[in-house]
């Protein structure tokens, strides 16, 4: 016990030892600008690789957050760490300008080890949502009818950073024969978002003021609070090589603690270039309206032999319910809908040649955006491959090393707003050994 002790100990410290890391930008999605940005996808190793999946699949060799009670399918002697690491070459197009982007960053940490035969512990580090963006555009300003001003305009440039994270800690229990399990995630949800608008005339100026008057906004928003997740499994074996795995997850409604820093700086240059303060404000608020929606997932997994899996997962949020700062509710936020399929061949599971051993898997997912931006959305497709390859060790456990590919198309419903595209790579390795057998000495 004391060799796993020290094992679980190095592990959190590697988590904690990345917060800081994990919290840099993670995109440059001009959507990003508005509610919690860009919503991660939570799933890990060969669930990535086909579509994303997570509520049905029940493997005792991957950590499977998507849903706790999946935990408790690991062996009694085992122990698992996950690290993720993933970057993407992104595309924006407005019809009139494009533009090109590189990311990349540690994606996730966890581990996972077993308590009891029937009873397994999860804890880690998964993104919950992504902000990052930085444009700009010279637009005309608004005159007092409400209308395009030809004769003034304005520089406004947008600058956006941060993102929320979740510290889990997370329990599965087998309640039934290894059939049926339940589990909970108990999170700690935190971060920054931080949105940055400057605002400088270019045109037009104020005939008794003739310097431009630049108009600095500057807002903070930190959440921290404590965020719940429930899963149920129940697996029902047709042979003793075949078997099907049905899950469901909840997570509920709820407001999150928060405070928002405020403020605003006008300032003017002078012709020498020399720069001077005008007007200023600030405020800090506590606990404004912001919450997380009702969460429901369902899914399944289909596994024969161990060298064929396929499974799908429906993911609804019931985002309009949500409160949200500064805006109208029923335009800003929309219910989303995730639907997502894939599958894994393993050839020769327990045969010689490595080629046969590797897993081979491919996906697909669709959803639409919880946002409405000016009352319109975007709709969401993409496909994944993805790799396998297992990794011997002295003890005879398997780790593994899995690679996926991405491609994921953003298309927005009218042709005035920003198209994405993106190709994504994800690389985790799955450390999976023997810490709790008592070995004997000759």
């Amino acid at each position: 016990m004391l060799k796993i002790n020290k094992v679980v100990i190095i592990s959190l410290f590697i988590i904690f030892s990345q917060l800081p890391l994990m919290a840099q930008n993670n995109t440059n999605s001009p959507y990003t600008r508005y509610g919690y940005g860009e919503l991660a996808d939570r799933s890990f190793g060969a669930g990535r690789a086909m579509g994303g999946i997570g509520y049905g699949l029940r493997s005792s060799k991957q950590i499977n957050p998507l849903n706790p009670a999946s935990y408790s399918c690991m062996d009694s002697l085992t122990f698992l760490f996950d690290i993720g690491v993933a970057g993407q070459l992104s595309w924006f197009d407005d019809s009139f300008n494009r533009q090109k982007n590189i990311n990349g960053n540690i994606e996730y940490l966890a581990l996972q080890f077993p308590i009891k035969k029937w009873l397994a512990m999860s804890a880690g580090l998964l993104p919950y949502s992504y902000v990052g963006y930085d444009f700009g555009s010279d637009e005309p300003d608004i005159d007092s009818d409400g209308n395009p001003d030809p004769n003034r305009q304005s520089r406004r440039l947008y600058n956006g950073t941060g993102g929320l994270n979740q510290l889990y800690a997370g329990i599965s229990v087998d309640l039934w024969k290894k059939r049926l399990a339940i589990g909970a995630n108990f999170s700690y949800l935190f971060g920054n978002i931080t949105h940055e608008r400057t605002v400088t005339p270019i045109i037009g100026g104020d005939e008794e003021n003739p310097s431009p008057t630049t108009v600095a906004i500057y807002q903070k928003t930190r959440v921290s609070d404590i965020k719940m997740d429930f899963g149920v499994q129940y697996t029902h074996p047709f042979t003793a090589k075949e078997r099907l795995t049905v899950g469901a997850t909840y997570s509920p409604k709820q407001m999150l603690s928060n405070k928002v820093y405020y403020s605003k700086q006008d300032y003017q240059t002078s012709s020498s270039g020399s720069t001077s303060i005008v007007g200023s404000e600030s405020d800090t608020t506590k606990n404004v309206p912001m919450g997380l929606p009702n969460s429901y997932g369902v899914g399944f997994t289909y596994v024969k032999d161990n060298k064929f899996t396929v499974g799908a997962d429906v993911l609804y949020e019931q985002w309009k319910k949500v409160d949200f700062p500064w805006v109208d509710k029923n335009s800003y936020f929309d219910n989303r809908l995730r639907v997502a399929a894939g599958g894994e061949i393993t050839p020769k599971y327990m045969g010689k040649n490595y080629l046969g051993k590797i897993s081979y898997r491919a996906g697909g997912h669709y959803s639409n955006s919880y946002l409405k931006i000016n009352g319109e959305g975007y709709k969401e497709y993409g496909a994944s491959v993805g790799f396998g390859f297992p990794m011997p060790s002295i003890s005879g456990h398997v780790s593994m090393l899995n690679v996926t590919f991405e491609y994921v198309k953003v298309k927005p419903q009218i042709k005035t707003m920003i198209d994405e595209q993106y190709f994504r790579f994800t690389l985790n390795y799955t450390f999976n050994e023997l810490w709790f057998r008592k070995w004997k000495l000759e």
